[in-house]
């Protein structure tokens, strides 16, 4: 399965990654929505995992890319802001999940599997 992280913070980055790749997922890495953006128009991604807010594109742009392209994907949005306004607009335009910053890894973990439907 393959993971598709979008965060701009090297230490959260960092810290999903190898706990991603202990549960057996290979990760694709990104600091900024941009790039986000052209790794799912060309890649095969199962799940993607995203900051809110990053340079040159926002996870809601993530998500409003998604949407266009029509995939299944099962999206988990991160933000360091609780503002109920941005928690209504992410599901609304797709997230399947959000956790607010900081979070436990084995709680986003917890979260993946339910998501893809694995044990």
């Amino acid at each position: 399965m393959v993971v598709l992280l979008a965060e701009d913070d090297e230490l959260i980055l960092k810290t999903i990654e190898h706990k991603l790749k202990k549960e057996g997922f290979e990760v694709i890495l990104t600091r900024n929505g941009q790039e986000a953006i052209e790794l799912i128009r060309s890649q095969k991604i199962d799940l993607i995992i995203s900051d809110i807010m990053m340079p040159f594109a926002s996870g809601i742009e993530i998500l409003a890319e998604v949407k266009l392209l029509e995939q299944p994907i099962p999206i988990i949005m991160l933000s360091s802001m609780g503002q109920e306004e941005i928690v209504i607009e992410a599901f609304e335009m797709g997230a399947s999940d959000y956790m607010i910053k900081p979070f436990s890894p084995n709680e986003l973990i917890l979260r993946i599997n339910k998501l893809l439907n694995r044990p």
